[in-house]
């Protein structure tokens, strides 16, 4: 299956322009672009979580059960 050739095109936009009007068509590319923005702002702010998360891993001094065993004998 190819893609649409001019012609396809052409008779999509028709089709888009009858269901949903010229003045409807603005605030559906509206909506469309602010959710995508938020859906990649949601991911980025996911990806800072987890890589914060991993950071603090790391950086927690992690304990043996050695070292639980002297503490308690201590």
């Amino acid at each position: 299956m190819s893609m649409p050739g001019g012609m396809e095109w052409l008779l999509i936009a028709l089709v888009v322009l009858l269901l949903f009007g010229g003045k409807k068509i603005p605030e559906l590319a509206k909506g469309l672009g602010s959710g995508i923005k938020n859906f990649k702002k949601a991911v980025k702010d996911d990806e800072d979580e987890i890589v914060n998360k991993s950071d603090e891993i790391e950086r927690k001094p992690s304990t043996t059960s050695t070292d639980k065993n002297e503490t308690k004998q201590a």
